[in-house]
């Protein structure tokens, strides 16, 4: 199989000869394969093993491409680098064909020139030319590509010693200039302050005298941090970054799992630990409070703005360049306001109001006064002068049309209607007419009306007569219920009329008609007969009858 990577794609017959090759590679009857050193390739070797990708693919089997190149096996390869600012000889003193046409370098091109583009090049001046760099090839193994430090000299660490020497020089300057203006007569101070610096050679390594602590503690006096701050002497900056010890801790203060989260990762609270307490009294009121006081909404409004201009495509940005943020912001405040002002001189000259806006100041309206007022347990003022009370913005107490009261201040309730309590009138400016009407309108009510037609059209109810004997109460019941108290007692009806009658009846019916012929007689002068119109009520259909429509179907 290790060879399978030598081979393009294989044919049918080729690939069948393959595999039998490696079967016998495999067995031990035919012989290994070997790589271009020599060296016999294992044929149990996994084809995913043996078989080289594209990019190290030689075109034969071999296994270097598991093995490690040469140029790692160089103890010195950290040390091969690049030598910078390397010249191949002088520089030349005329400009030659395909060189660089900027400096004239033949090394490089115009478009990889590392000077500065000049305004005439040296292909055009013919002077000036610069010289040939050193063309270098460095291999570098996996482990030097990625060495950080790979190309640096440590000699260039040398200036760093050099700036803090020079530092500690002035410093020490200083001191001097300010001891010889004291005139101080303290000769241990000057002898001190000439011997820093120089007595750090015969000083023991592993103990210090009293007088290099002094000299530490002078030395690092300015640059030493104060409690629970981080002070940068050169920018002069605060970073609250602990507090003080003899405070006491935010996750101290309640000490309830279900209170505020603490974040121990930034050390920040945001809600209040302490819910049943203001936060003007708390002694620590939660992030949230803080970001809410003082400079910071403003703060927040002024990156807000940034954010929106950047959106907009204008070029503002609060760290780079805040004053040009905060000179914006403010012309943007500056326009809004003046905008707004326009809009609303220009909603008072369409509309009018002006008067309505002008209003007393908030100073005179929220004021405390010298009026002494004391109330009683019900709420009644018992010394001092009552508050006035509220009115609406609707006219009050205007009476019209001679009332001597509002609409509204009367209901009707047998009718569900208001109206005015000086007349009962419910009709809507009407003129009053004061007692007269509220008689009117109590005599024309619809109880009164009821009652005056009760007492005079109505008999007063009979006086119930008990009979004991059962003759008289069938008497009283034929009296009640017989055709002649109905108004048909005195009738008396042909009956060859009647069957004559209920013939042509049941004949309309049966055509359909539904035109009455018995108006028609009536209307040439002839009226309806007694017989006719009790053959209409024999046939007449009766609706109201739930047995009207029943049909008895089994029979």
């Amino acid at each position: 199989m290790a060879s399978a990577s030598a081979t393009g794609k294989l044919s049918r017959e080729e690939f069948r000869r393959q595999k039998d090759l490696d079967a016998a590679r495999k067995a031990g009857t035919a012989p290994a394969a070997l790589d271009e050193e020599g060296h016999a390739i294992n044929p149990h070797i996994p084809q995913y093993i043996a078989q080289a990708p594209w990019y190290l693919d030689t075109g034969a089997p071999s296994l270097s491409h598991q093995r490690m190149p040469d140029y790692d096996r160089i103890p010195e390869k950290l040390d091969s680098w690049y030598d910078r600012g390397a010249k191949a000889g002088p520089a030349a003193k005329k400009y030659r064909k395909g060189a660089c046409e900027n400096c004239g370098a033949m090394t490089h091109k115009k478009q990889d020139c590392l000077e500065r583009p000049r305004r005439r090049g040296a292909k055009f001046t013919n002077t000036d030319i610069a010289a040939d760099e050193v063309i270098q090839e460095v291999a570098g193994g996996y482990d030097a590509k990625r060495d950080r430090w790979n190309g640096y000299d440590p000699a260039e660490h040398k200036r760093v010693y050099d700036e803090y020497e020079a530092v500690e020089a002035a410093r020490q300057k200083l001191r001097e200039e300010e001891i010889d203006k004291q005139t101080t007569t303290d000769l241990a101070a000057v002898r001190k302050v000439a011997k820093a610096g120089h007595e750090k050679a015969a000083r023991d390594d592993d103990f210090g005298s009293s007088d290099e602590e002094d000299e530490d503690a002078d030395k690092y006096a300015d640059a030493a941090d104060a409690v629970g701050q981080k002070l940068d002497t050169k920018t002069r900056i605060t970073v609250r970054n602990l507090r003080i010890r003899e405070d006491t801790a935010k996750y101290l203060i309640n000490l309830d799992p279900s209170s505020a989260y603490y974040d121990p990762k930034t050390r920040s609270m945001r809600d209040n630990p302490v819910k049943n307490i203001s936060p003007e009294e708390a002694i620590f009121a939660g992030d949230n409070f803080l970001r809410h006081s003082g400079e910071a909404p403003e703060v927040q409004k002024l990156q807000l703005f940034a954010w929106n201009a950047a959106a907009r495509g204008n070029d503002v940005h609060m760290n780079a360049n805040p004053t040009q943020g905060q000179l914006l912001h403010q012309a943007y405040q500056h326009k809004k306001d003046k905008l707004k002002d326009m809009t609303k001189v220009s909603i008072l000259a369409k509309y009018g109001g002006e008067e309505y806006l002008e209003t007393a100041p908030k100073e005179l309206l929220q004021g405390q006064t010298e009026e002494y007022v004391e109330f009683s347990r019900t709420g009644q003022v018992i010394k001092g002068k009552e508050r006035a009370l509220i009115r609406s913005k609707y006219p009050e107490d205007v009476y019209v049309n001679n009332h001597t009261a509002v609409w509204g201040s009367w209901y009707d309730p047998s009718s569900g209607q208001w109206g005015y309590a000086c007349c009962h009138s419910s009709i809507h400016l009407s003129y009053c007419t004061g007692e007269a009407g509220i008689d009117a309108a109590r005599a024309s009510s619809a109880k009164q009306l009821l009652a005056s037609a009760a007492s005079t059209t109505m008999p007063p109810p009979p006086v119930p007569v008990f009979s004991s004997t059962a003759e008289e109460r069938k008497k009283k019941a034929e009296e009640l219920y017989s055709k002649k108290r109905l108004g048909e007692g005195d009738l008396s009806l042909d009956k060859e009329r009647l069957s004559e009658a209920l013939n042509e009846e049941r004949k309309r019916k049966a055509r359909g008609d539904d035109t009455d012929d018995r108006f028609g007689k009536r209307q040439k002068g002839s009226e309806v007969s007694q017989e006719e119109l009790e053959a209409y009520r024999m046939n007449r259909r009766m609706t109201e009858d739930p047995m009207a429509n029943y049909v008895d179907t089994e029979v």
